[in-house]
């Protein structure tokens, strides 16, 4: 599986269906669509889009997108691309694969549905003309993030969650990701972060934790303030990252990427995360949260990826809906042959 900033055909996403939880009314379906669709407008002036549409959405879909995105219909249950799409990944001569994991609703959580989510990554992997990888692993693409070079960073509350892979051992997994994705450095981190571990969370996703924006280099989520569950948690996070190594042998460049200062909305403490952006061809698509310290990660961004242009947007509302702006987008790498 290439690294992210490795050059890219096309990105995927989902439009969110009316129903899904995504919003209880009229009025946040409204506000949850014109996220995703700022998003993939954002995009679009680097990249061509592909939206996978409900069949009954089509109509309200075409008047929310640009004509320049190309819409695929089929049945959806929800709308997290990164999670329910396959891996994309390229062989030895450059030809486009795709592993697709089986997926179960975030380990079968009792809100979710997945009848229809099941089947999207063989249907993605179909429409981008991949070979298929397929793979019998529980996983999502929010709970892998990788390198290109070997390493891939993952969860023991993911991949060895009960509810999502029951027998599993650490080295079950690792083989599975060294045949499907190339994977030949695995770092366990312990958990996730604190909301994501709540009913509605996804019970440790690392594309909210960490990301490896160049070979040799991490990106990771701190939590400053003492009063916020996160703040020993990111710091356990920290000091496993510090005693991994490269796939080379050396020490990671560690670069902190601090949390947004507000700690908590009307339910609990939140997951903010600057951490979960998406790369692009000449860009990073970058979410902010109306705090003080949006202008610092920014500037942490643009230089973790010096060279492209950084562009902003509000991630609140995707962080209400349980995710982020990565959590949305499945990345297409370009294969340099047929």
């Amino acid at each position: 599986m290439p690294a992210e900033t490795e050059p890219q055909e096309r990105i995927w996403m989902a439009f969110p269906r009316g129903g899904a939880y995504l919003g209880d009314t009229a009025e946040e379906l409204d506000e949850a669509r014109n996220a995703w669709c700022e998003v993939a407008h954002q995009i679009l002036r680097f990249e061509p889009v592909t939206m996978v549409v409900d069949p009954h959405d089509l109509g309200v879909a075409r008047r929310y997108l640009s004509s320049q995105v190309e819409l695929v219909t089929a049945p959806l249950d929800d709308a997290w691309m990164r999670d329910i799409g396959p891996s994309f990944v390229l062989d030895g001569r450059g030809r486009l694969g795709a592993a697709t994991w089986r997926f179960n609703g975030w380990g079968a959580q009792d809100w979710a549905e997945w009848g229809s989510d099941s089947v999207i990554g063989a249907l993605v992997a179909a429409r981008a003309g991949a070979t298929r990888v397929v793979s019998d692993l529980v996983n999502e693409g929010g709970g892998i993030q990788v390198d290109g070079l070997g390493t891939v960073l993952l969860t023991e509350t993911v991949q060895l969650d009960p509810n999502r892979n029951p027998g599993r051992t650490r080295e079950d997994v690792e083989a599975e990701l060294g045949r499907t994705l190339g994977g030949t450095n695995p770092i366990w981190l312990e958990r996730g972060l604190y909301r994501d571990a709540q009913r509605f969370g996804t019970r440790g996703h690392v594309d909210i934790v960490a990301t490896i924006p160049s070979p040799g280099r991490l990106l990771v989520h701190t939590q400053a303030d003492a009063g916020h569950p996160d703040h020993e948690i990111t710091r356990g996070i920290l000091e496993t990252l510090r005693a991994s190594r490269t796939p080379d042998g050396e020490e990671w460049d560690i670069v902190e990427l601090h949390a947004p200062r507000v700690l908590r909305d009307e339910d609990d403490f939140i997951d903010y995360s600057y951490i979960n952006h998406l790369v692009v061809n000449g860009g990073v698509i970058a979410g902010t949260f109306g705090d003080p310290n949006d202008e610092q990660a920014l500037d942490i961004l643009a230089a973790a990826y010096e060279g492209r242009e950084v562009v902003s947007l509000d991630a609140r509302p995707l962080f209400e809906r349980g995710g982020g702006i990565h959590c949305i987008t499945l990345q297409q790498p370009l294969a340099t042959a047929g």
